[in-house]
């Protein structure tokens, strides 16, 4: 299972830090990280840059728990979402989980969007190249 970080508030990069704490101590085990790179706001109002990674985790929680317990992390950090797209504290996304595909209300995974954001398959990319291969081939 593959989760987005991301923050451009605050000290970006103890949000990052501490969120990956609080996955470990939450049933979630970080198994590798990927380097945190800094870029630009995607969409949302005007605001800082932020600091993306992707972490490689395993987890015994469903996917709807997993989405769950990552919320409880970022209140738990300090966000609050205020602004669609706004500037945040934290932001954890479900990228992907195993082969798993489901589309509810509140949960789309894969995660619809991450094929055209750099901020995720970049570092997916250099810690996952096989993850990425599958994506872009089923968009062929």
């Amino acid at each position: 299972m593959y989760l987005g970080l991301g923050s451009n508030l605050g000290d970006r990069a103890e949000y990052i830090n501490r969120a990956i704490q609080a996955m470990n101590k939450s049933g979630i085990r970080v198994q590798n990280i990927s380097s945190i790179i800094e870029t630009d706001p995607v969409g949302g109002p005007p605001q800082g840059k932020f600091l993306n990674a992707v972490a490689e985790c395993e987890t015994a929680l469903t996917p709807i728990e997993l989405l769950k317990t990552l919320q409880n992390i970022e209140r738990n950090l300090g966000r609050v979402k205020a602004v669609q797209d706004g500037p945040r504290e934290i932001d954890l996304d479900i990228l992907v989980y195993d082969r798993v595909r489901i589309e509810i209300q509140g949960l789309t995974i894969p995660h619809p969007k991450m094929r055209f954001r750099d901020f995720v398959m970049v570092p997916l990319r250099e810690i996952a190249p096989h993850i990425v291969k599958d994506l872009e081939q089923c968009v062929s």
